[in-house]
């Protein structure tokens, strides 16, 4: 699943070689189902950024990646050419935003979406990529459904989220939460489509570990 929209904006934090990039933001889907709860709203905060802000949107059910092999005491990882690796790699590198919009599955993010940052681990270690230079300065949101009315039971997704970027020295523009678990029922939650008119158009902070001051 792709949307592009095709003017450019210019974004301070995210920086190339050449110089700032114009911005991009990555919605990668990590539900198991198509409209969900989390796509939906996602999709509300994304009809909130500006219209020359470029999205794609990428279902990780629909462009599963393989488990990931650990090979650090083996050999170094090879760039992906092909398949679903190669899209997600080459997505997540030209985006200046990467959202995560997984439900909230046991406490967590859902398996294809751990899936997607375990594979983060190889791109560290594959030689002529600067995985982790190419990410520094870039932003990471959050976006997430669940079904308790209590969003404390969250914590765990928002640590997995906040402790990579802090990881990978990118920004963290925290998680937009949204009450639902029935088809649409998220549309009925007022308090996170309020939430979602302005989350983009927050400050992303660096992210820093819990045990970092602030």
């Amino acid at each position: 699943m792709h949307m592009h929209i095709l003017l450019v904006h210019a974004y301070p934090h995210a920086l190339s070689p050449g110089g700032p990039m114009n911005r991009r933001f990555l919605f990668l889907l990590g539900s198991s189902r198509a409209g969900g709860n989390t796509e939906l709203l996602a999709r509300r905060a994304a009809e909130q950024l500006p219209g020359d802000v470029e999205q794609e949107w990428i279902s990780l059910a629909e462009h599963p990646l393989p488990d990931f092999a650990d090979l650090r005491h083996d050999t170094d990882h090879v760039r992906p050419t092909d398949g679903a690796a190669a899209l997600l790699l080459d997505a997540t590198l030209a985006a200046t935003d990467v959202v995560i919009a997984s439900p909230l599955y046991w406490y967590s993010v859902s398996a294809s979406t751990k899936r997607y940052l375990d594979h983060w681990a190889g791109w560290l270690r594959t030689p002529g990529l600067d995985f982790k230079a190419a990410m520094a300065g870039r932003t990471l949101w959050g976006v997430t459904a669940l079904a308790h009315r209590e969003q404390e039971v969250a914590d765990p997704l928002i640590g997995t989220l906040r402790n990579s970027a802090a990881y990978m020295g990118m920004r963290f523009g925290g998680v937009l939460l949204g009450n639902g678990s029935k088809p649409g029922q998220v549309l009925a939650d007022t308090g996170a489509l309020a939430r979602a008119k302005t989350f983009f158009a927050q400050d992303a902070p660096l992210a820093r570990f819990p045990y970092e001051p602030a």
